[in-house]
């Protein structure tokens, strides 16, 4: 889901948080703008049920409004349901045969629930999304969900602290990451180089940008089993582990509220991987002029740059009696000036590519870092078995940190539990 964690705590390893949509049979007569292709003809008056999720839940009636003014004779109904609160009330749901119409559904809840949502419109264009993204809406071979927002995880870095370690701008490499980061310990003074998270809840998915950028997948293609055993994943682990091992991070690192904050701003960090949220955190708590301290970088690269993309799709139900005016709502979200203006109102970062060449992106120097990175990134499979998996791996990832676990026997071991688990297909 979107970096919600910056807004609330949500500290559950398990949702590892910090990647649908259907219609009714027949030929569309209606043409559609934005995102989507031609659709079934949608009714002149409907009433939709949308389920929102925490803040956005919150803020979606005022973008709503244009909607309903657009669309004299339809009524959209928001329920905002606390993030906390998502999954259970969502298979509770299904289970019941009460759903709404559509649900903004963050990526790493989408696995287990697949089955309750119309595939994507076969004359969508699923490929003016960012593709990372879309991965988490992916499953059994169908597309079950179309990005709504997006979230990413770059790179904060104190620039003072990098030209004293001889840097005059980011790390573009693995190698050059951790000279950074010690520098900034050896000639910057920082006591850490780098954190890894923000919250305990992260450190498993941001983990997951180093086997990506190292050409390992976390799952095979075909999805039917899961391939964390492999060289490309245990090289990528032990480079991780070695910034513990090094004691370039802290493996014990303080997780109260404003902790990564307030050692980012007094100089003892160097390095922060975090998401969208985070300047507004650290302008908050560096105060005036504190934002010409830092910048934000993309992910260094080793195979490739691969970061971990989090947000949340919107799925319409099976269950729904709307389908066509369901649909022709979640068109309209895909449009990119009303992607902007979600932006604007509730500061999700567009999923629709085009969006992000609205000057209200595109002329914003930080913004335009998580655009950058938007085009390379990678999502946790919908699987049905993923948040247990991902607990058992975030064990593994846990005992390389703090115990010193061999990465190879630690994604042996990993690759036991998971086969053990399944992948649910």
């Amino acid at each position: 889901m979107r970096n919600t964690n910056l807004k609330i705590a949500v500290a559950l390893l398990s949702l590892v948080s910090l990647a649908a949509c259907g219609r009714d049979g027949g030929a569309g007569a209606e043409p559609a703008t934005g995102a989507q292709g031609q659709n079934a003809t949608a009714p002149a008056n409907a009433k939709l049920v949308v389920w929102a999720m925490g803040s956005d839940g919150d803020n979606l009636p005022k973008l709503l409004k244009k909607f309903e003014a657009e669309n004299p004779g339809y009524s959209v109904d928001v329920t905002s349901i606390p993030w906390q609160d998502a999954a259970s009330k969502l298979r509770t749901a299904d289970a019941g045969g009460v759903t709404p119409d559509i649900a903004q559904v963050g990526t790493t809840l989408m696995g287990g629930i697949t089955d309750a949502f119309q595939p994507v419109p076969g004359d969508t264009d699923t490929s003016v999304y960012f593709q990372g993204p879309l991965k988490s809406a992916q499953a059994g071979g169908q597309t079950v969900g179309v990005p709504w927002v997006v979230d990413t995880r770059v790179l904060f870095y104190r620039t003072d602290l990098a030209r004293k370690a001889g840097f005059d701008g980011p790390p573009k490499t693995w190698d050059e990451l951790k000279a950074m980061a010690k520098g900034m310990q050896a000639q910057g003074g920082a006591k850490w180089g780098i954190r890894m998270a923000t919250t305990p809840d992260q450190d498993v998915q941001n983990s997951f940008a180093f086997p990506w950028s190292n050409g390992a997948q976390i799952i095979s293609q075909d999805g039917s089993k899961w391939t964390f055993d492999t060289p490309e994943t245990v090289d990528a682990y032990r480079y991780y582990q070695s910034f513990y091992k090094e004691k370039i991070a802290d493996p014990n690192p303080a997780t109260g509220a404003g902790a990564a904050e307030s050692a980012f701003v007094n100089g003892q960090l160097g390095i922060l991987v975090a998401g969208a949220g985070e300047s507004e955190l650290l302008d908050q708590a560096g105060g005036p002029g504190f934002k010409d301290k830092y910048a934000l970088a993309t992910f260094p690269r080793q195979k490739s740059g691969t970061s971990f993309a989090g947000g949340s799709d919107l799925v319409v139900f099976k269950q729904s009696k709307n389908s066509a005016a369901a649909w022709k709502l979640v068109r309209w979200l895909s449009q990119p000036d009303v992607q902007v203006e979600w932006y604007q109102i509730d500061g999700a970062l567009p999923a629709v590519q085009s969006a992000w060449q609205n000057p209200a992106l595109a002329d914003d120097k930080r913004l335009s870092v998580f655009g950058e990175q938007l085009k390379d990134t990678n999502a946790p499979p919908p699987n049905a078995t993923w948040l247990q998996v991902s607990d058992v791996f975030g064990q593994q990832v846990e005992q390389m940190v703090k115990n010193g676990k061999d990465p190879a026997q630690a994604m042996k071991d990993a690759q036991t539990a998971a086969d053990g688990i399944g992948t649910g297909s």
